[in-house]
């Protein structure tokens, strides 16, 4: 559904009901852009405004499937395709959300089609009033403002994920200070991993479009506006980079936590086995003197019994302090 309609003109920015009227004052008069926004919109909805607009059908197409990967397309020389994937970081569920958010951008006119969930759309339209000069009520100022809340956002998001790797990393590096490497479960490690891709998948395949911007290599991005995708550019190459680092640092720590697992299970393993080492000895020698024969030494001996019982103490002893030297008990 269209949520509201809003224009540029000589008058300001200001509200319209009839964007038609208002994108034909725009093209008539050389300046000014109208930005419809949509939220959730059906697909006759949608095909309906792009005939009204002359979107062009593949650009149409990828918006009403939606699902499409961060890019920026051109299908001519007047109009652009921007798809952005919105991140929003769950508190409650220490959880990375994907929104999904289409605009569709010409000389005169911003067709915003949001799906998942807010956006902020809202900041960036009341911003451009306040834009700086090439910036200032344009539709390459839109296009600018919403990247740039999008990549201030990922900056956020990857902040909130690398407070949740250090917090890992402690964990998993103090196991060995009291800890068990079994109270870091691998779950935990691969569930924000998980997270971690899906910010990447968001920011990754945004830096080669943006970069494409701010080189200039767009219809509409003149030499004055190309300074301000370059900074957008420059804050997505840093979360990138922040990112990427992230997912081979929790690569390292997975492989850390394995090997302090098997670790603590040759422990484990060797503690059980020097108890059953002395366990043996009793064993051997009761199962000894437990034989049916009659020519045994010390059978006869008035104290056979203590010497059985002294000995097999002394021997669980002996083994008990090779044991605890050799560091398996």
């Amino acid at each position: 559904m269209i949520v509201g309609t809003w224009v540029w003109d000589a008058e300001g920015h200001h509200q319209v009901d009839d964007w038609q009227h208002a994108l034909s004052s725009c093209q008539a008069g050389g300046e000014g852009f109208v930005w419809i926004g949509m939220d959730e919109p059906d697909p006759d909805e949608l095909q309906r405004l792009a005939q009204q607009l002359h979107l062009h059908p593949l650009a149409v197409e990828d918006a009403v499937h939606g699902g499409q990967r961060a890019k920026v397309d051109r299908y001519d020389d007047e109009s652009l395709l921007v798809v952005l994937r919105p991140l929003e970081y769950d508190d409650a569920t220490s959880s990375v959300e994907t929104r999904e958010l289409t605009l569709f951008v010409g000389p005169h006119h911003v067709v915003s089609v949001r799906r998942g969930g807010h956006t902020p759309l809202k900041r960036v339209r009341y911003g451009l009033d306040d834009a700086p000069g090439p910036l200032r009520a344009s539709a390459m100022g839109a296009l600018h403002g919403v990247l740039d809340a999008v990549v201030d956002h990922f900056v956020v998001v990857a902040d909130e994920l690398g407070d949740d790797l250090d917090e890992l990393e402690r964990r998993v590096f103090t196991a060995s200070g009291g800890r068990a490497p079994g109270d870091v479960d691998a779950a935990e490690i691969y569930r924000l991993k998980r997270e971690v891709s899906e910010a990447r998948r968001a920011v990754a395949p945004l830096v080669e479009p943006v970069a494409s911007l701010a080189r200039g290599e767009v219809a509409g991005v003149t030499k004055r506006l190309r300074p301000f995708f370059a900074d957008v550019l420059d804050h997505l190459m840093r979360t990138e980079d922040r990112v990427a680092g992230y997912e081979r640092s929790l690569t390292d720590i997975l492989n850390v936590h394995l090997a302090q697992v098997s670790v603590q299970q040759n422990a484990d393993s060797r503690k059980i086995s020097a108890w059953a080492a002395m366990a043996l000895v009793p064993t051997l020698i009761a199962g000894i003197y437990g034989m049916n024969f009659d020519v045994i030494p010390e059978l006869k001996w008035h104290y056979g019994y203590p010497y059985a019982l002294g000995l097999m103490v002394v021997v669980c002893l002996v083994l008990f302090r090779a044991f605890k030297r050799s560091g398996w008990l």
